[in-house]
Parts: structure tokens; C-alpha cells; sequence
């Protein structure tokens, strides 16, 4: 039996402090001294002047985090599964404690989120929070074994995507259609190596935080000059895990992933086009007597109107093929449907503070019934109407 699609998606609502792509083309933060951990791909900038200590033999330790609140309109909300027309919570609540020089370094980050997702129904942060990878959602330590080469082991970011997890690290609030089908966090270990112009990092992982270390991702990106750079990125399970929780989706936990990704800026605007496809093989385990695939594009854009005001947009398509009758997989509004997005997001911050509206609408096509939205989840779209405002300490 197949579960809601609102279901389905709410379940790969994940997290990380970042895809690992995302975190690589993201522009450095306009506050020069600001940490570059956790990345933040703009338009919102970190504290120029961060909290620290000397921790004796440990050396300098940093301490920052930020304080958000959101809330705002959803139509057609999958009440079924406890959405809402109207919602207000905590976004983010949480403290980011680094060592950044030496050999050996860390990242903990450690507080509440919540991590709303286009198309996908809202929970509360305190459900999520407990649901999906507790309080502590990333930590790891990192060693630095020369000016080029680094190991990391813990709960990493995923190597996968453009669009990093939290909502204070992107240039919009929500998370997008294509990142509804990649994973985010990962217990598992990465390497990362630099060449030049070129960076690559491999890990070995449990993929959507399966606990089965299954998992095999990579990266490389090439910084073509200032203002151009281009990554591909890859992943996908090598063997095959029936797990399945609130944060471990079973058909995305055993897909092949693959992202194109490209960055420009000039001047005041930054432009990122991807492309996403994902692939689901025939699964007796899973109950998959077909395979099922999925198609992405996604174009993110921001522009910097002064120091303190910018606007951010998303446009995005999503195909999946196959159909119940067949016996695919449901990726997306059930087998073989299709979905588009568009996403606006005017931005002011003025020091550690900001605010910043968005307005969004999904558009879905060839829906299965009963998968689609709305509280008998065959509405064929959704419009949400939200504001966040906080501080990053």
C-alpha cells in the first residue's frame, strides 16, 4: 500500500548545514570577516564580528548561531497530516560552536528548526526537531593533513544539490521541488582534496540517514574564474536498505542522484541553473516491480539592490515517469506526474538582523488521485504566503 504523497514528501524533509555543492559555489558572505561555517549562499550575510575564546590547548573556539521566527498562509494544506492554512514557529533556533585553524578542527551545530519544503505539508519545529536528526543535527570533525587534502567524519552535510537545508542559508525560505529528492545529512566519512582551480570530495555515507553505510557520493568543482564556476555531483546506493523513518524515505534512500550545476555572477546579480535526475531500479525487497526515474531543472537568482535590500527567485520543473498500473515508484504526486514551482523572496538586513517576505506557488500535472495536495490530496496546487525575521549571532 502506498502512503499520501504528502507523506511521502514530508518524510524527505531533511537536513544538513548544507549541500556540499551549495556550499562550494556560494558566494563569501559580504561581512568580510564573517565564518564561512555554516555557508551562506546569500542574500543574508553572517556576523562580521563572531564570539570567541581561547580554550587553552584547544586554541581558539568560535561561538555564533541564529534566532528566527516564520510563519504565514498555506492554501490547500494536507490537513490530514496535520498542516494548517495558517502557521507561526520558530525557524531556527540554534548555536554553531568551530575550531577553523590547525590540524584537527570541528563544526557542532546544536538548537531547534524547522524546514518548510515547497509542495510538502508543515510541522511543527519541535515534531521535526525530534523527528528527524534530534538537536544536534551536524557535527563532525575535520583534519586538515595539508594546504590541500582534509578528512571529515561524523553527520555531514550532503555532497549533493544546489540548495543548502536550513532556511537562513539560502536565498529563500523554502526548500525547492528538485531538493525533495536529495538527501541532506549523512553519518558516514568524507575526503577533500583541491588542485588548483579544481576541488573534489568523496564520501562514503548512509545516504538519507539510514544507518546502512550504503552510500557512495562525490563532487567536483571547477572554479573557471571570479565569476563562473561549474559542478557535477553524483550519488547513490550500492546495495539495498529497506529502512524507513521519518527522515529515511525507502525509494530515495536506494536512488542514483545526479546534479549540474552552474554559477555566474556579474555585479549585482548572482544566477544559478541545475539539473537534476534521479534514478529508482526495480526493488522486490521494496515492493518495486518497476524502476522509476525523475527529471529536474531549477534556475535560483538574486540581486543586490543596496547593502541592505536584495531580491531572490526560483523557478523549477520536475518530471517522474512511470504509473500505478506498472508498479513504479512514487517520487513525486504519484508515478509519472509532473510539477512546477515559482518562489519570490525580497530580503533586508541590516547588521545581524533581517526580515524577509516570500510568496510561492506549485503547479502539479498528471497527479495520481488521492497523492496530489489539499486535504484530500487532489488539489493541483499550492500557494503559500510566509515572513521570517531573526538574528545571526
Amino acid at each position: 500500500m502506498q502512503m499520501p504523497s504528502g507523506t511521502l514528501r514530508i518524510l524527505s524533509a531533511r537536513i544538513g548545514a548544507c549541500a556540499a555543492a551549495a556550499c562550494i559555489l556560494a558566494p563569501l558572505p559580504s561581512m568580510a570577516d564573517a565564518l564561512s561555517t555554516p555557508p551562506l549562499a546569500g542574500p543574508l550575510a553572517g556576523n562580521p564580528d563572531p564570539f570567541s575564546f581561547d580554550a587553552g590547548p584547544l586554541g581558539k573556539i568560535y561561538v555564533g548561531g541564529v534566532a528566527s521566527a516564520f510563519g504565514g498562509y498555506t492554501g490547500n494544506p494536507e490537513q490530514p497530516l496535520g498542516d494548517l492554512h495558517w502557521r507561526w514557529d520558530l525557524s531556527n533556533g540554534a548555536v554553531f560552536i568551530q575550531k577553523t585553524d590547525g590540524m584537527v578542527q570541528f563544526f557542532v551545530q546544536a538548537g531547534a528548526y524547522d524546514l518548510p519544503a515547497l509542495g510538502s505539508p508543515m510541522f511543527s519545529t519541535g515534531k521535526e526537531t525530534e523527528n528527524l536528526y534530534s538537536a544536534v543535527p551536524v557535527a563532525y570533525a575535520k583534519f586538515a593533513l595539508g594546504d590541500s587534502f582534509s578528512l571529515q567524519a561524523g553527520k555531514l552535510p550532503s555532497l549533493i544539490g544546489a540548495e543548502s537545508t536550513f532556511t537562513f542559508q539560502n536565498m529563500n525560505i523554502e526548500r525547492g521541488l528538485l531538493w525533495n529528492q536529495e538527501p541532506a545529512v549523512s553519518r558516514g566519512v568524507q575526503a577533500n582534496y583541491t588542485m588548483g582551480p579544481l576541488a573534489f570530495s568523496a564520501s562514503w555515507n548512509d545516504g538519507l540517514y539510514s544507518d546502512d553505510f550504503d552510500w557512495l557520493s562525490g563532487l567536483a568543482t571547477w572554479t573557471i574564474d571570479p565569476a563562473n564556476s561549474f559542478t557535477l555531483a553524483g550519488g547513490g546506493n550500492i546495495g539495498s536498505s529497506t529502512r524507513s523513518s521519518f527522515a529515511t524515505l525507502p525509494y530515495q534512500n536506494n536512488s542514483d542522484i545526479f546534479n549540474a550545476i552552474f554559477t555566474h555572477t556579474d555585479g549585482p546579480w548572482t544566477l544559478t541553473p541545475y539539473f537534476q535526475y534521479t534514478h529508482v531500479s526495480a526493488n522486490p525487497k521494496l515492493a518495486l516491480g518497476h524502476s522509476g526515474d525523475t527529471y529536474g531543472a531549477a534556475l535560483l537568482a538574486s540581486y543586490k539592490v543596496s547593502d541592505k535590500w536584495s531580491f531572490a527567485g526560483r523557478v523549477e520543473y520536475i518530471d517522474s515517469t512511470g504509473s500505478i498500473a506498472d508498479g513504479s515508484p512514487n517520487l513525486l504526486y504519484g508515478p509519472g506526474s509532473k510539477a512546477w514551482s515559482f518562489t519570490v523572496t525580497p530580503t533586508y538586513q541590516y547588521k545581524i538582523f533581517f526580515v524577509r517576505p516570500e510568496a510561492s506557488y506549485v503547479a502539479v500535472q498528471s497527479a495520481t488521485a488521492g497523492l496530489a495536495l489539499g486535504p484530500q490530496f487532489n488539489d493541483r496546487n499550492q500557494f503559500r504566503a510566509m515572513l521570517e525575521t531573526g538574528v545571526l549571532f
